[in-house]
């Protein structure tokens, strides 16, 4: 519940950003028309989402308060409530499941009419078609069975369409509410004061429409027939947006509902939402990481898969970082909370699937502004239909007949879901996959990159570094030269010397160091079993990594040579890249000789590779090839390439890296894997072609099916179900993004 201070002052966060929940859009037409009255308003920029049921507002100048937001939605004929502060709105809407059960659909309005309206509407239907069924006076029995459906069963779009009407408006509502009325008041017009109520009266059931005497047709089988068929339309697109967001759903209910934490010693159960930063909490085996931090006690293996997809478990031990959601598959661990609510890895990666649902891309605002006037430009046809026919000899009945299948066909439903369905379906099935994708308009360029930068380190590479290659002088064991190196780097905390230390250790047990010392930038010395051993930065290069020298007692004794070693996967992942036409380009700051070894190692060409590059120049390299006419995604996963990133047309970060890499990205991976790169765009690309499908045939159908409705070769009963199986078909196309592998 709102407070009254959340009503009255400044909702903007520090992005000057605030989210309106809306209630009472029934179709696009809404959507638009409540965006265009917020953008009027000075120092707002709003986009509403007729599939998510939200708007966003930026705001800029003036301050806007809660109330005034609010007052505007209203002023368009909707309601409004402000989104709670760092709550996943998502989270809590119904899933599908409910739905489907017949307890879902008893308690859920819309299925309550079109349970009814279908009932009611079948046996109209069955006697409109079936001349046999058509009893002496069966046509009362249509009207008493009718009337309903089209009072009550409609009632939703009537109430829309008078709404609208006040506020000098017409959206799909509108063409609903007119379709139905129109063909019931015909109808009894008909029974009442023309022939159609006298005993024996029949009429066959035709797909084209036969001129005649309009007094003796009834369209009570239309009526009804498009009520529910629209209906259905409705609850399907209801049941295909609660379905569509099921991966965010379950992202989010990946979370740990209660937690274990320490107080004064002893354990005490707490719900999730009281834990606080710096609360220690207990993690048994098989139990799942309330939230993300650090191990204070024990040691066990993590269960990552079901946030980062990763299969294989990883060992944590004291001092390493775990992730909210994981599952401890080991012994016993104590975490202390670093982050909590809405600051977690896992609300983090909801977020970024919201935030890409709420946007739109191109194709939908294009979408949303032809609904906006493709109301009134219908009911202009549809007066004109009426107004030909009439004119031509074609009398009442074929008129009538013809102008309201012009209303009820043009109903373009389909647009107003063409991209939110897909863009939803595609964010949260890549949420499954690990890619989250920020925006729609990402999807966008995914279609337009031709090169693809390589961060290095991170990215192809581990980015820890490990012993390649250990070289002894004549006379010496390679063995015993690591195993003192190792001793003496083993005090120190430099990179290089933990990979030395670690090389060494799994040979045998280090012998313990005296009189160590450290100098920067130069090396370690100390004693090892009575032996001064000194371990400095070798001055010969060397071609694929870093080389120490190791010397004792005055005398060179060998070399190690350590580096950063690639990842088993990027070969493959960069294989991947060169198979959707992209060309792979490796950026580092590296020696040049270290470069093009990776390079080599991974199949990118010697002329494709930028070495020796400062961090602050990566977005220059960037800048230079878009400035060649490329089109640039960046891969990277460091705070020195968050500037990159952002100047690249298409940002990946990897989500093993910085928050700033992320933050800077369009795409962001939450595995460190360079195969999950060619998986994005496959899927960007995917999402992005679905968007284009459905828009060309919610687009198509209207071209084609309208003047065909005019023509009077479709009777309004079809054209109801041909326009509901439009909205069906849009939604079901999007829903194959669900199976994208």
């Amino acid at each position: 519940m709102r407070t009254e201070l959340a009503e009255t002052a400044a909702v903007a966060d520090a992005a000057g950003r605030v989210e309106l929940e809306l209630t009472g859009m029934t179709c696009a037409s809404c959507a638009n028309r409540i965006e265009r009255k917020l953008n009027k308003v000075p120092g707002v920029a709003a986009t509403v989402n007729y599939a998510t049921e939200r708007a966003v507002v930026r705001l800029s100048g003036p301050e806007v308060t809660t109330s005034e937001l609010i007052a505007v939605v209203e002023s368009a004929g909707y309601g409004a409530t402000v989104r709670e502060p760092d709550r996943p709105v998502s989270a809590d809407a119904p899933d599908d499941g409910g739905a489907s059960s017949v307890g879902g659909l008893l308690d859920d309005p819309l299925a309550q009419r079109l349970v009814v309206s279908a009932v009611l509407s079948v046996p109209v239907v069955a006697m409109a078609m079936a001349p046999a069924l058509q009893f002496t006076y069966w046509q009362w029995l249509s009207l008493t069975l009718a009337a309903p459906v089209v009072v009550w069963g409609a009632w939703p779009f009537h109430r829309a369409a008078w709404v609208n009407l006040r506020h000098g408006a017409a959206t799909m509502d509108t063409l609903i509410s007119m379709g139905t009325l129109a063909a019931l008041g015909w109808s009894v017009w008909a029974l009442f004061w023309g022939t159609a109520g006298t005993a024996g009266m029949t009429h066959p059931f035709e797909l084209t429409i036969r001129r005649g005497d309009g007094s003796a047709n009834i369209y009570l089988e239309a009526a009804a027939g498009v009520t529910t068929f629209i209906l259905a339309g409705r609850y399907l697109e209801s049941r295909s947006k609660r379905r569509a967001g099921a991966a965010l759903r379950a992202l989010l209910d990946l979370g740990a509902r209660d937690v274990a934490v320490l107080r004064e010693g002893a354990e005490l159960r707490i719900p999730i939402n009281e834990l606080g930063v710096g609360d220690e909490f207990v993690v048994r085996p098989g139990e799942k990481i309330a939230t993300d931090g650090v191990v204070v006690s024990g040691a066990s293996a993590i269960d990552a898969a079901l946030v980062t997809g990763e299969s294989v478990p990883v060992d944590v031990v004291v001092g390493d970082q775990v992730v909210g959601a994981t599952l401890n598959a080991g012994g016993r661990l104590v975490v202390r909370a670093e982050r909590v609510g809405a600051d977690t890895h896992l609300a983090q990666m909801a977020r970024l699937v919201e935030e890409a649902q709420e946007g739109k891309a191109a194709a939908q605002r294009l979408a949303d502004r032809i609904s906006g006037i493709f109301v009134p430009v219908v009911i202009a046809l549809a007066v004109g239909t009426l107004a030909f026919w009439l004119g031509n000899g074609g009398g009442a009945s074929a008129a009538f007949t013809a102008a309201v299948a012009v209303l009820i066909i043009a109903c373009p439903c389909a647009l107003g879901l063409a991209t939110p369905t897909a863009l939803m379906v595609g964010t949260g099935r890549g949420a499954q996959l690990g890619i989250l994708i920020k925006g729609p308009e990402v999807l966008e360029q995914t279609r337009r990159i031709d090169t693809v930068v390589l961060d290095k380190t991170g990215t192809i590479t581990t980015g820890e570094m490990t012993v390649l290659e250990v070289d002894a002088e004549p006379g010496h064991d390679a063995d015993e030269v690591l195993r003192a190196a190792g001793a003496v780097e083993a005090a120190s905390e430099h990179p290089i010397a933990r990979a030395i230390a670690d090389a060494a250790r799994v040979r045998g047990a280090l012998p313990e160091v005296t009189g160590f010392l450290a100098t920067a930038g130069v090396g370690v010395e100390g004693v090892v079993e009575g032996r001064a051993v000194v371990v400095e930065r070798s001055q010969r290069s060397h071609a694929t990594g870093t080389a120490v020298d190791v010397r004792w007692d005055g005398v060179a004794r060998g070399r190690i040579v350590v580096a950063d070693t690639v990842k088993p996967s990027s070969a493959e992942g960069i294989a991947r890249l060169r198979a959707l036409g992209l060309r792979p380009l490796l950026l580092t700051g590296d020696a040049e000789s270290v470069a093009r070894a990776v390079a080599e190692d991974v199949g990118i060409a010697p002329d494709d590779v930028v070495a020796e590059v400062m961090p602050a120049d990566k977005a220059d390299v960037v800048r230079r090839l878009q400035a060649e006419g490329r089109v640039v995604a960046m891969v990277g996963d460091g705070v020195n390439d968050a500037a990159a990133l952002a100047q690249a047309d298409l940002g990946l970060a990897m989500g093993t890296g910085t928050d700033a890499a992320i933050a800077a990205s369009d795409l962001t991976l939450v595995r460190g894997d360079l195969r999950v790169v060619a998986d994005a765009i496959r899927l960007s690309r995917r999402t992005l072609r679905t968007i284009q499908g459905n828009l060309v045939w919610a687009f198509g159908y209207n071209v084609a099916a309208l003047p065909l409705a005019a023509a009077g070769l479709l009777n309004p009963m079809l054209a109801g179900a041909a326009m509901a199986f439009s909205s069906v078909f849009v939604v079901g196309n999007s829903l194959r993004l669900r199976s994208f592998r």
